[in-house]
């Protein structure tokens, strides 16, 4: 189709549309059941979640529109407001307009939004950008899939709580800012898929492989306990059942660690492949805006998987 400079073709995180010479859109949707007990605070990760993709892509989000999935008993319609007040919230925090929405009768409460913004050709970070050497850096810890299943079982404390809503309502703005100073060859948030899935589809589509060290890995605090008495989302299982035959894990890899490895994120953190030259100023300028940077790994020739995790 004309116009279209990024569609469905690499898993990426949004597509692109070439409007005129100057101006290209990018667009994006996200919506999901509640994964945390207020409802204020359902609203803003979701929003947060849902402008992600576009700073994923290298773009600037501008519009939303809301997409409700809500009840018609055994809930007050005052939670709907207050899910909409802390999406709202964030969305001001991005700077984004909400411009309307759509909302349908549903047994179970679903909300996030669609997202429109503009973006740059020469900004565009694709999954088939990747390039041999790159390193890899990751910008989030990981574990709210194992922390918020906890939550839903009634197992999580309020420490791991606190510290997992933190890291899902910070928009990933300022590092996708900070990424585009730097020579960044292609940019993905660690979402649904955990974080072996989106960097699978890096890997297949770069036509290159991924070599991450797991004792690098960034974690929530709690992520391994709860990963140790087995507070694994359904999702997690079905990542490892989808990417794990193009994945080789080492011996040395703890049955707790590959749990995480698989676990699906909500408003995960950015996967940044960068020149080797830049990842050190590149991972300093983040930390000392308090973004949690940390290198994971590097990229190389393609061997017998997609990726390995030693």
């Amino acid at each position: 189709m004309p116009g279209v400079l990024v569609g469905f073709e690499n898993s990426d995180d949004a597509g692109v549309f070439q409007l005129t010479t100057d101006i290209s859109v990018v667009q994006t949707v996200d919506y999901f059941p509640p994964i945390v007990d207020d409802p204020y605070t359902y609203g803003q990760i979701a929003a947060a979640n849902a402008v992600s993709d576009i700073y994923a892509m290298g773009g600037q989000p501008k519009t939303a529109l809301s997409i409700v999935g809500f009840p018609t008993k055994g809930l007050d319609f005052s939670v709907l407001g207050t899910i909409m007040r802390g999406g709202l919230e964030k969305l001001g925090e991005a700077g984004v307009a909400l411009l309307g929405g759509h909302s349908v009768r549903d047994d179970e409460i679903k909300f996030g939004y669609a997202v429109t913004g503009i973006i740059e050709r020469q900004h565009i970070k694709q999954n088939s950008g990747a390039r041999v050497g790159d390193r890899v850096v990751l910008t989030k810890p990981l574990g709210t899939g194992l922390i918020t299943t906890a939550i839903k079982r009634g197992k999580a404390s309020i420490e791991h709580i606190n510290a997992a809503v933190a890291a899902m309502v910070q928009l990933n703005r300022r590092a996708a800012e900070i990424a585009l100073e730097f020579r960044v060859h292609a940019m993905t948030d660690i979402t649904g898929f955990g974080l072996l899935g989106h960097a699978s589809e890096v890997a297949r589509a770069s036509r290159l492989s991924i070599q991450i060290n797991h004792a690098k890995l960034p974690l929530l605090p709690g992520t391994l306990a709860y990963s140790q008495q087995g507070f694994c989302a359904g999702g997690l299982t079905s990542n490892e059942q989808f990417f794990g035959p193009n994945v080789f894990i080492t011996d040395s890899v703890p049955p707790d660690v590959r749990n995480v490895l698989f676990d699906p994120q909500t408003s995960g953190g950015l996967l940044i492949f960068c020149g080797p030259q830049d990842v050190d100023p590149l991972v300093h300028k983040l930390q000392s805006e308090r973004i949690t940077a940390v290198e994971i790994g590097f990229t190389s020739d393609p061997t017998d998987h997609l990726l390995t995790v030693e």
